[in-house]
């Protein structure tokens, strides 16, 4: 099952998500920009966006828990999320992953094109990438 995240997640994903603030989560949720999904009431992932521009939906997080990995779940819940965000009126979805990891693979398989990317000192290589909603 795939919804909008609500109070009801706020604990299991916090808990997961350390990459964003409590206050920030709660935001998100609240804006119905955060996506769960669950297998048999098991929580076992999310994706969580925000606004690029304030005008272009970018992908932050796209996370499952380990035993889940591999199955199809990514595909399943980025497929729901962008006919959320196309039926939201949005044109296309932005998302980014380091060079160095398998991410961008999965996410060309997908249908996402290289667009760009960012060299921060110290860090690897930044790609971003998008897909057109049709």
């Amino acid at each position: 099952m795939i919804r909008y995240a609500d109070e009801r997640d706020m604990e299991i994903v916090q808990l997961c998500d350390k990459y964003i603030s409590k206050q920030e989560l709660e935001q998100a949720v609240h804006s119905k920009r955060v996506l769960v999904m669950y297998q048999n009431d098991c929580f076992i992932g999310w994706l969580r966006y925000n606004l690029f521009w304030d005008e272009i939906p970018f992908m932050n997080m796209l996370f499952f828990l380990e035993s889940y990995r591999g199955r199809g779940n990514g595909t399943q819940l980025v497929a729901f999320g962008e006919k959320e965000m196309a039926d939201s009126g949005y044109e296309m979805v932005l998302t980014s992953t380091l060079s160095n990891e398998q991410a961008q693979f999965f996410y060309r398989k997908n249908g996402y094109v290289d667009c760009g990317s960012l060299l921060l000192p110290g860090m690897s290589l930044e790609i971003i990438m998008r897909k057109e909603f049709t």
